[in-house]
C-alpha cells in the first residue's frame, strides 16, 4: 500500500494540507533489489521504512509498524528513512525527522507530527511554522533551529534521497529488508507478514553461512 510519486505531488497544498490518494498495492510478495544495498551493521538484519510525514498512508502505517518493530528479535534493527522526491516542502519535514532524532524528541513527538499534519491540518512544511509547533511541544527552539539548519541534518536528508534512488523507491511507505528485498503486499498487515517471512529467510541464510565457516 503506497502513496505514489504522482499522488505525493498532490499531497502538499498551500497550507500544507494533504489529500488522501488511493493506495497502490504490489501483487508480488517482494521484489529483489538489484544491486543489493549494504546495511550499516552486517551483523544485524536491517529493515528500512522509506516514508514521509506528508504521506497519509505513512501516517496510517506508523502505529502498525511501531508495534511490529517492538516485537522483533534482537538481531533485527528497524530504521526509518524520510525522503523528499526532490521537493523543498518535503525536505523540511525530512529535516524535522532528523532534528527531532538528534534533540531526543523523536519518540515522544513522532505520532504528534502525523496527527498535526493529517488530522489537525497544520502547516508543518515551512520552517517557521514547524519551529513554532515544536516549541509549543516543549522542544528548545534555539537548539532545534540550530540543528535543523545544520550541515549534518542536511547531509542526512541528501543521503536519504540517495538511498531512495538506489533502492528504486517510487512510492511510500516502502519497506526494504536487509538491502535485498523490497516488500510488497495488498495491505499493511500483509506487508508486515511478508517482511516477517523475509526476515526469517535472511536469518536462515546468515545462519547457513555461519555454519559453513571453520
Amino acid at each position: 500500500m503506497k502513496f505514489s510519486r504522482r499522488g505525493f505531488a498532490a499531497a502538499v497544498l498551500a497550507l500544507g494540507a494533504t489529500i488522501a490518494m488511493p493506495a497502490l498495492a504490489q501483487n508480488a510478495p517482494y521484489t529483489v533489489i538489484s544491486p543489493a544495498q549494504p546495511s550499516e551493521d552486517a551483523g544485524k538484519i536491517e529493515v528500512l521504512e522509506f516514508f514521509s510525514y506528508g504521506c497519509p498512508h505513512c501516517a496510517d502505517f506508523n502505529p502498525l509498524l511501531t508495534a511490529w518493530a517492538a516485537k522483533q528479535q534482537g538481531d533485527v534493527v528497524v530504521k526509518k528513512v524520510p525522503i523528499t522526491f526532490g521537493r523543498a516542502a518535503w525536505a523540511n519535514i525530512a529535516k524535522l525527522y532528523y532534528t527531532l532524532e538528534i534533540t531526543g524528541d523523536l519518540h515522544r513527538l513522532e505520532s504528534d507530527v502525523f496527527k498535526a499534519i493529517h488530522v489537525e491540518r497544520q502547516n508543518l512544511f515551512e520552517e517557521k511554522a514547524l519551529t513554532e509547533w515544536v516549541a509549543k511541544k516543549g522542544v528548545d527552539a534555539k537548539k532545534f533551529g540550530e540543528t535543523f539548519s545544520s550541515f549534518g541534518v542536511m547531509s542526512k536528508v541528501k543521503r536519504g534521497d540517495q538511498m531512495a534512488q538506489a533502492y528504486k523507491i517510487t512510492g511510500v511507505p516502502a519497506l526494504a529488508v536487509n538491502g535485498k528485498f523490497l516488500v510488497g503486499g495488498k495491505d499493511f498487515n500483509e506487508t508486515l507478514a511478508i517482511a516477517d517471512s523475509l526476515i526469517t529467510k535472511v536469518r536462515s541464510e546468515k545462519s547457513g553461512k555461519g555454519a559453513g565457516k571453520k
